[in-house]
């Protein structure tokens, strides 16, 4: 890894959910690509000239994937299997985390291909891109730096869209515990949002990831002691399930696959993994690094969906926390761990895209100034997310709508657009077979964008009224425009 990206590497050391889609922080593109054909008298092995000062151990990359992909996502999966039923659900999770699986691995595969072509030991996701198509079919090279700048900007739009799920997260369970003491003073949803300003404001002021590590694990531990009490409430006295939904209406499976593909997506985070690893060659493969962790994350997640929906049924929520008594100390203290877990772990998300925003205008702004941007920003973007996630708080339509937008585009249809621009010249397989693969999940991609948004905005505006989801997008749009420029 160069000198320059190995500065901007963030490994990824929580278990949060998998809306935390990237650990580089600066999406730095430090790539600069010379001519394909460029005659090379011996091929050039990217893993031989990988310079890194603390590389993991293959069982360390494993922990460190899991720990990405397991985390309060996971709690949403009882509420997607309300929108599929028991029997669609079991088998739409195997298929939808077949298919994320299998977008990580071609994206792995290119990025591994394109550092031979571009003599460079490694690279990360939107290098990976721009790397694609420059050195793709002619007609395609041009695109190279906005497939590159397309993916800096996607990825930051997740994490802030994330970030507002994180807010959702944390005023709920909150307020269900502080209702059951004060029930004189049962404060709505928004106004807890609107509690959690000064807290997330204060903690995002820290700009040295160094800094950032106790919270983050410190919300590890919370996280998982969260959900091993969760666990409890769910295996306890399970009701039989032969009562349950087997196959829910089909216009409710948009927010299934939004949902799951929202939980179980981090498209983001391999690349800082795969690329930090002693021995690179076993992270795909079989067993492979990849696909043990997939399995173990596709397990959990329907075991936890599958269940948890038995548990509840048509009552679940967005966080199956939410369902867990409100009498009860223990399930009180889920719910607060898990509020505070997010809280810690919020910092180390913003720190991502405040890396990316700050590089695009650092430069503009007066080095004495520098202090009181970055303060501004900060409390800009954090004032915007709290304002957004206050507007509609209802955690599973906000859950389902990011990952509808986000992540279906970011998870599924990038990589085989790039699969599909990487292997153009080089083979696309007998009869095509690999163009007809991709052309068949960039339309599961858009099925999951065009049918789980238009379904997440037609709730918020049955429960929230047209106004508010107007004046909601608006602000999103302000937002977004507002942190990049």
């Amino acid at each position: 890894m160069g000198k320059d990206e190995k500065k901007g590497t963030l490994v990824l050391d929580n278990f949060n959910s998998t809306a935390n889609l990237a650990s580089n922080p600066g999406f730095q593109s430090t790539l600069s690509l010379g001519s394909k054909e460029v005659i090379n008298e011996k091929a050039y092995n990217p893993f031989e000239h990988r310079n890194v000062e603390h590389p993991n151990s293959t069982i360390g990359s494993l922990v460190h994937l899991l720990k990405s992909s397991l985390g309060s996502g996971i709690l949403a999966m009882p509420a997607a299997f309300k929108n599929a039923g028991l029997a669609f659900g079991a088998i739409g999770t195997m298929v939808v985390g077949f298919i994320c699986t299998h977008c990580v691995y071609m994206l792995v595969k290119t990025s591994q291909e394109v550092c031979v072509d571009a003599k460079k030991p490694s690279m990360g996701f939107a290098e990976t891109c721009g790397a694609a198509f420059e050195f793709g079919p002619k007609r395609l090279r041009p695109w190279a730096n906005f497939a590159r700048t397309f993916t800096d900007y996607a990825l930051t739009c997740t994490y802030l869209a994330a970030l507002c799920v994180y807010i959702v997260f944390i005023a709920e369970n909150f307020k269900e515990v502080l209702d059951e003491y004060m029930p004189n003073y049962k404060l709505s949803v928004e106004t807890y949002c609107a509690l959690t300003l000064v807290p997330l404001v204060l903690i995002c002021q820290i700009r040295n990831l160094k800094w950032l590590v106790p919270f983050s694990a410190l919300a590890n531990i919370l996280l998982v002691v969260c959900f091993a009490i969760t666990m409890y409430y769910i295996f306890s006295d399970l009701p039989n399930p032969g009562d349950k939904e087997m196959v829910a209406s089909p216009t409710q499976w948009p927010l299934f696959m939004s949902t799951v593909i929202f939980a179980m997506e981090g498209i983001g985070v391999v690349m800082p993994v795969e690329n930090e690893m002693a021995k690179p060659q076993q992270f795909l493969g079989c067993p492979g690094v990849l696909n043990v962790a997939m399995t173990i994350v596709i397990s959990l997640y329907g075991i936890v969906g599958f269940f948890g929906f038995i548990k509840y049924g048509d009552e679940v929520r967005g966080s199956v926390t939410l369902n867990l008594p409100q009498d009860e100390v223990l399930a009180q203290s889920a719910k607060i761990l898990m509020a505070l877990a997010i809280l810690f772990t919020y910092s180390l998300q913003f720190y991502v895209p405040m890396e990316m925003i700050w590089r695009q205008i650092h430069t503009k702004i007066a080095v004495r100034y520098h202090n009181i941007t970055q303060i501004t920003i900060r409390t800009a973007a954090v004032v915007g997310s709290v304002a957004l996630a206050a507007a509609f708080p209802d955690l599973e339509l906000f859950i389902s709508l990011c990952g509808a937008i986000f992540l279906s585009t970011l998870g599924l249809l990038t990589p085989a657009i790039v699969d599909t621009v990487h292997n153009w010249d080089r083979g696309l397989g007998f009869c095509y077979w690999k163009l007809w693969k991709n052309i068949f999940i960039g339309f599961i991609s858009l099925v999951a964008l065009f049918a789980g948004s238009y379904v997440s905005i037609s709730n918020m505006v049955e429960k929230f009224g047209t106004v508010k989801v107007l004046e909601a997008s608006n602000a999103t749009v302000a937002l977004l425009n507002g942190t990049a420029v």
